[in-house]
């Protein structure tokens, strides 16, 4: 059984306008890769490191997937405009369905 894949993005947005583009960008890539945005942008609470401006979790079907569209060429492309955009780091993690607390 093969578990979820998810992006977690942390981001800093240095150019609001341009960075509405890289979005509408990934969007379009997310669509084809079926992924799912489960924060986008929205309030958030660090204490810990560096608190970025904006972090972004999307779910894909299975980890190969979410690696697949992270390397694909189409999102290449989009890092070009984010690169101009935002800074942080994207981390492409597998999902746990094991025990929990």
């Amino acid at each position: 059984m093969s578990r979820k894949g998810y992006w977690i993005a942390q981001l800093d947005v240095t150019d609001a306008d341009a960075f509405v583009r890289y979005q509408a960008a990934v969007e379009m890539i997310f669509r084809d890769y079926h992924g799912r945005f489960l924060a986008r942008g929205g309030r958030s609470h660090g204490e810990e490191g560096h608190q970025t401006t904006r972090v972004v979790i999307v779910e894909f079907d299975d980890y190969k997937t979410a690696l697949r569209c992270y390397l694909s060429s189409e999102f290449e492309q989009a890092n070009v405009i984010r690169d101009g955009s935002a800074s942080g780091h994207v981390v492409v993690v597998e999902g746990y369905d094991g025990p929990q607390p």
